[in-house]
């Protein structure tokens, strides 16, 4: 969606006065958020929404990167050595659940149970809103922990121990909710217009209802195999009635980014200092061997933009290991984070892609949650990767991208590929890569696709599976919050595998 010039001073000074908060004030019960004096929906929402493309435009799009093999750390360097030893702990990747607890939950329910005092304002699209933001993150914290707080999570003094909701039912719940949301904007005709305080959609709920349905399809066709199509089909029927349809481009926060300090885009920021000035995070973040080597021989020209050129020449990667011998690199000699995902500093922070949106599609339809057989699956297959030349800038993108999958590479052209699930995961893989890429290791995990992606010989072979459930839980929570070892990251699968 296109930028929407807001004063980011005005945003900071809500997120500093009105409901800012750090990771272990969400239990506090000194304060009580259903005070109207406090907020209204119209100041909230955009400090939430902005909490939620920062937390998916870093931590988990980092995170994702390093476990599908996007990017690597080179066996002489220290930094990031996590990614490769994976040797995760409780205190590791903490703040993806304090985060969507302590700041993005509270706000949005809190705009939930906000009744306007005067009775004159109808809020039900903030609500709506709420609710598919929430699905949203709902979804991520199943996938990456499993069973977490849910139906008696966001109660605050009410409850601040709450308990731990079993995984299956979260999804199933949220999967509802998400119905509901639609339902309530389409029967919210007098309610008020969010306008520019909605810095995902500008206020075009008939977008919102696009990305509900988007979601609800993404966590359907996740859970196929738990043998519950009846159910999934249902499900999908619901959605096909409610005539919104799916997003059709890209979906991406933007409260007003610039160049200055604090207020450039989450994932550019994560990389690039104002003034153009170069993080160490730039520095030690490089092209994987293995991602470079794939898209070389699938004659991809995303490569030149999901990578720049090495500052010694050419397109070189490192191998995802932290104790292998050889000769050390300097990052003068590795290709790097490249121009077609950091733009600028007011790019929008992605939170799902056109091209991602179009995968699922395709992935429903090949599994016939959808009609169209295998020509529709194809179309939708096709779109997804011209969607994704797109994005990245590559240059005359349709030709490019046509000329791309017309080509007899399995995995790439549709009728050379014998298992369409496999290419429409692996092209996934490609699109993601730097965006939502937190999405392909749980679609690494939940099909094993794309296939034969190195794993680092300090790791003994095996790859995480989810994360753990961090520390402040167990100090804060003991009674609730379930018993963990560190092999669960690689042995306790979520109930969709």
């Amino acid at each position: 969606m296109k930028n929407i010039k807001m004063k980011k001073a005005i945003l900071s000074l809500f997120a500093l006065a009105i409901v800012s908060v750090s990771c272990d004030d969400f239990l506090d019960v000194n304060e009580n958020p259903n005070d109207p004096s406090i907020s209204t929906p119209s100041l909230t929402l955009p400090v939430a929404l902005e909490d939620f493309g920062e937390l998916n435009g870093r931590t988990m799009t980092y995170l994702g990167n390093q476990l599908v093999v996007n990017w690597a750390t080179p066996s002489n360097w220290s930094a990031n050595a996590i990614y490769s030893r994976y040797n995760f702990s409780a205190d590791d990747f903490s703040n993806i659940f304090e985060t969507s607890y302590a700041t993005i939950f509270k706000n949005l329910t809190y705009i939930e149970n906000y009744e306007d005092p005067s009775g004159a304002v109808d809020y039900s699209n903030y609500k709506a809103i709420s609710k598919i933001v929430k699905g949203f993150q709902y979804q991520m914290l199943v996938d990456l922990y499993g069973d977490v707080p849910y139906t008696e999570a966001n109660l605050r003094g009410d409850n601040t121990t709450p308990a731990y909701d079993d995984a299956e039912t979260i999804y199933k719940s949220v999967i509802e909710d998400l119905g509901l949301a639609v339902d309530l904007i389409n029967n919210s005709a007098a309610a008020e217009d969010p306008g520019t305080q909605d810095i995902l959609f500008e206020g075009h709920m008939d977008y919102w209802v696009e990305f509900a349905n988007s979601i609800r399809l993404r966590m359907l066709v996740r859970m196929s195999n738990t043998g519950q199509d009846a159910y999934i089909a249902s499900q999908i029927a619901d959605i096909t009635a409610n005539g919104g349809g799916f997003i059709h481009a890209t979906a991406g926060v933007n409260p007003g980014y610039t160049a200055s300090d604090n207020q450039q885009s989450p994932f550019f920021d994560y990389f690039v200092q104002p003034n153009g000035a170069q993080q160490n995070r730039k520095d030690f973040t490089v092209a994987s061997e293995y991602a470079l080597a794939f898209l070389t021989n699938a004659n991809d020209p995303r490569l030149e933009r999901l990578y720049e050129e090495a500052a010694n020449g050419g397109y070189k990667g490192a191998e995802q290991s932290t104790i292998l011998p050889g000769v050390g690199f300097t990052s003068d000699d590795l290709s790097k984070v490249g121009p077609g995902l950091l733009v600028s500093a007011d790019q929008d922070q992605i939170v799902m892609s056109e091209a991602e949106a179009l995968f699922v599609q395709a992935e429903a339809t090949v599994r016939g949650y959808l009609p169209g057989g295998d020509a529709a699956a194809q179309a939708l297959y096709e779109a997804a990767i011209t969607a994704s030349f797109v994005q990245l800038g590559v240059e005359d993108a349709e030709t490019e991208a046509q000329t791309y999958y017309n080509q007899d590479i399995i995995n790439v052209s549709w009728d050379d590929s014998t298992d369409k699930i496999q290419a429409i995961i692996t092209q996934k893989w490609v699109a993601l890569n730097g965006t939502s890429s937190i999405e392909s290791w749980i679609d690494l995990t939940r099909t094993g696709y794309p296939a034969g992606l190195p794993i680092p010989a300090e790791s003994d072979g095996v790859r995480p599976i989810r994360l753990l459930y961090p520390s402040s839980e167990y100090a804060r929570n003991v009674n609730n919050v379930p018993t963990q070892t560190a092999d669960d990251v690689f042995t306790n699968a979520p109930f969709w595998k």
